[in-house]
């Protein structure tokens, strides 16, 4: 199966994942490291990336 990058920016990008309860965010990166997006579900501020299968 090929990868298009339009298909993976969408799917990927500016995409964190909420440690605690498992909620997707999607925000850019910087305000992720600086720690001004919290969760929406949870309010934590633990996120990480999304991971690629």
């Amino acid at each position: 199966m090929t990868r298009f990058p339009e298909a993976e920016a969408r799917k990927f990008r500016n995409i964190f994942v909420c440690r605690r309860c498992k909620s997707k965010i999607r925000s850019s990166s910087m305000k992720v490291i600086q720690g001004k997006i919290t969760c929406r579900k949870c309010g934590g501020r633990a996120l990480r990336t999304i991971k690629k299968k």
